[in-house]
């Protein structure tokens, strides 16, 4: 059975499966539709780009490109079906500028600021406690944003649809028949979603940064400025996700082995009552929709003629 791996998106989902990614979302007049996109991952381009730890950096870059793209593609249905509602005639519009100004401020919220406050303390002579501090605070950013946004209208459609696409992929994983019903029994929590990615990374940066920080200042010989730590953690990012991404495999693998694994999962499960919530059936329908043209015609139609 292929893997599969999606992303809510503006009245839609976004789903990957292979070489193929599929984006559908529910037009104002309520048809569903679709973008099929078809891309080699960039791990599997080159044997060495597929090696640990480099293939998670080269992934969590690709997914923000690919991720970005359906978002985009998503905005312009939406803002086209507002403008004919409001009969206005729908120009399309670059909103990469945006995303690059909010890729830029989250960067200063979420890496930034906290290593300034960690320097208000007067720690940048002690690496673990300054990172310790910062990733605390780091976290601390995270979790009140996550919950400020999660009362915004549209960000609550959006965690639903968040939900329909782990309940469409539970259903497609336990091999149940690809319907509404069947994707709807099933929780809205799943061990592999970005949301417990990315508190695998909060957690592993403040040992990571820590012992990064140590080897630094033992090499150059004195303690870095603030600037200059703010560079060198931002050029070891890509090595943080690579890292935090085996992690997240490894800990999905075991706990469908051992039940003790299971306590690696429960925290990113608890992160995910905020990012997603129960969806209705027609959200539901549009995240079997794109589901079925990411695994293909014969995945699907194997599904929905079993049992």
């Amino acid at each position: 059975m292929p893997k599969v791996g999606g992303q809510a998106v503006i009245e839609g989902v976004m789903m990957r499966s292979g070489e193929t990614i599929a984006t559908a979302v529910r037009r104002k007049n309520g048809e569903i539709e679709t973008r099929i996109e078809t891309k080699i991952p960039w791990s599997k381009r080159n044997r060495f780009l597929a090696l640990p730890i480099i293939r998670g950096a080269l992934n969590l870059v690709e997914m923000l490109v690919i991720g970005i793209s359906a978002l985009n593609w998503s905005a312009e249905i939406a803002d086209a079906d507002e403008k004919a509602a409001a009969g206005k005639e729908f120009k399309k519009t670059a909103t990469w500028p945006a995303m690059f100004i909010g890729l830029v401020l989250g960067v200063a919220l979420f890496v930034l600021l906290p290593l300034l406050i960690s320097k208000l303390f007067g720690l940048e002579r002690h690496a673990f406690t300054f990172n310790l501090v910062a990733g605390f605070v780091r976290m601390a950013i995270f979790f009140a944003y996550l919950i400020a946004i999660s009362f915004m209208p549209d960000v609550k459609r959006l965690f639903s649809y968040h939900g329909a696409e782990h309940k469409s992929i539970f259903a497609f994983e336990h091999g149940e028949p690809l319907t509404t019903a069947n994707a709807q029994k099933y929780k809205t929590l799943h061990p592999r979603c970005g949301t417990s990615f990315l508190l695998i990374v909060a957690v592993v940066a403040i040992l990571f940064f820590a012992v990064a920080d140590s080897i630094f200042a033992s090499i150059i010989g004195f303690v870095p400025h603030i600037v200059v730590r703010f560079v060198f953690h931002l050029l070891l990012w890509p090595l943080l996700a690579g890292i935090c991404y085996e992690v997240l495999k490894l800990s999905a693998k075991l706990s469908n082995k051992y039940k003790w694994a299971k306590l690696l999962i429960l925290p990113g499960l608890a992160m995910q009552k905020i990012t997603t919530s129960e969806p209705d059936d027609d959200m539901l329908e549009v995240a079997l929709v794109a589901l079925k043209e990411a695994v293909g015609p014969m995945n699907s139609s194997e599904l929905m003629t079993q049992k």
